[in-house]
């Protein structure tokens, strides 16, 4: 018999026990569809922790800083630091380490407000850094890029959000007077998630300073900036989060500039040693690595140079363990509910073993032989996993889309949010689609065996 025989008949017999069928089609679609959801939760959760992680935690890039003092050194002799001390030379060596993607220098600067065009902004952190190393480091821009000139920023995309204007603010505060306290409240959020052009428009920056009571003031110093680039916004990412991701970059000369200008807005005296922390143009390196599997060797020979280094691989793998015992739970919840599928196939191919004892009789009369019998039954078992895992696929869609929009519903709305949190990715469809086809063939392994050996003497007479 040619296999094309096997499948007619096995299909015939389908078609004919039409209650059996159905029963042990949907018991495995409900068990492939397990397996399905299962693995879609896992790399759903998975995706949406590397996106949330890569905003924040990179795992392919390297922070390193200045080692401290030695143990026992003395704290008031200046040049026992120095061997630990982050030099233009250890940057210099680090340049011929292998495995480097980009290096730049950086150091941070905090709190400024700014002004352009009679509004109001904030920027939670001003980053002084090569200005051209940006697009190495994973920021997109949307306008412009970096410039030669000193006095040039560059603005993320939520420190454009949110500016504050008094004049628009008194006329939208007596209209608000006419609206519900939801409806206030929304049109203050919508006011809040809207960009301002500041692209090629000169703002003044204004640094705060925190005094003892921990009451922010601003100090009227003003240093004035062109906006050069705007950074992309973040794809998948709500407003309401990106509204609080008011960063920028300058140049490390401006950097070394505000950074006197604080010093000297406190009161202090800008010292004149050109590698004091307090002045120098950098205080941490920033390595991006051609790959995460080479951070482990990369950092051994950063600590070489007495420095101190920090990645977030070992968040990384954490966060992949965990994420590990999420699917496993998953899957073994898909593979349970299989496996109980598979036992009314058994049971339903055994009944049917029985039921059609006189066919097999008759078969093995015209010459059948046993090995033609096992096929035919482990292809009619093949042919109801395929149909249940493919009864299966359409249920998880169903489930998933599901899924979704009680997530929508429920979830309360955030503007430039994914509006798909679970999806199904293609890999998983032949997987669930293989384990339905397994669990049909090995749970007809036992009743065509049974069926084989059906004395065909016998079951002629007896039926």
């Amino acid at each position: 018999m040619k296999l094309l025989d096997y499948f007619k008949l096995g299909w015939d017999q389908l078609k004919r026990r039409v209650v059996v069928t159905l029963l042990c089609t949907m018991g495995i679609a409900i068990g492939s569809a397990s397996i399905v959801v299962a693995l879609s939760f896992g790399e759903s959760i998975n995706q949406y922790s590397r996106t949330q992680m890569s905003l924040y935690l990179k795992s392919d890039e390297i922070t390193v800083t200045s080692g401290g003092r030695a143990e026992g050194a003395d704290p008031n002799d200046p040049n026992s630091a120095k061997p630990y001390e982050l030099t233009k030379a250890k940057i210099g060596m680090m340049r011929t380490f292998p495995y480097i993607k980009a290096l730049a220098t950086y150091r941070t600067l905090n709190q400024f407000e700014f002004e352009v065009d009679s509004k109001k902004g904030y920027i939670d952190q001003i980053f002084a850094t090569e200005l051209d190393t940006l697009p190495a480091f994973g920021y997109e821009l949307q306008q412009g890029g970096p410039s030669e000139q000193e006095n040039t920023i560059i603005l993320s995309y939520g420190a454009t959000m949110g500016l504050f204007d008094s004049q628009i603010s008194k006329a939208r505060q007596q209209q608000l007077q006419s609206m519900s306290e939801r409806d206030a409240r929304n049109a203050w959020r919508e006011q809040q998630y809207i960009a301002y052009p500041v692209y090629q428009k000169q703002i003044v920056l204004k640094p705060q300073i925190y005094r003892s009571n921990d009451v922010g003031e601003t100090v009227d110093i003003q240093i004035p900036v062109r906006v050069v680039g705007i950074l992309k916004k973040p794809e998948g990412v709500p407003d309401d989060m990106l509204i609080h991701q008011k960063t920028a970059f300058v140049s490390p000369a401006l950097g070394k500039r505000l950074q006197e200008a604080i010093i000297q807005m406190n009161g202090g005296k800008v010292k004149e040693d050109k590698n004091s922390s307090q002045t120098a143009e950098y205080n941490e390196v920033k390595i991006k690595v051609d790959s995460s599997a080479h951070v482990k060797e990369l950092e051994s020979l950063l600590k070489k140079l007495k420095l101190t280094v920090q990645t977030n691989l070992h968040r990384e793998e954490s966060m992949q363990n965990e994420l590990l015992i999420v699917r496993l739970i998953f899957g073994g919840a898909g593979v349970f509910i299989l496996f109980v599928a598979s036992i009314s196939i058994i049971v339903a191919m055994t009944m049917s073993t029985y039921q059609r004892r006189r066919q097999i009789g008759i078969m093995k009369v015209l010459g059948a032989n046993l090995g033609q019998i096992r096929n035919m039954f482990m292809v009619e078992s093949a042919l109801l996993g395929l149909l249940g895992g493919l009864v299966g696929i359409l249920v998880s869609y169903w489930v998933i889309w599901g899924i979704n929009i009680a997530i929508m519903q429920f979830a309360p709305p955030r503007s430039g949010a994914q509006s798909e949190i679970l999806f199904i990715s293609p890999w998983i469809l032949p997987v669930g689609l293989f384990f339905a086809i397994m669990t049909g063939v090995l749970s007809g392994i036992y009743p065509a065996i049974k069926a084989s050996r059906t004395d065909a003497l016998t079951a002629i007479k007896r039926d």
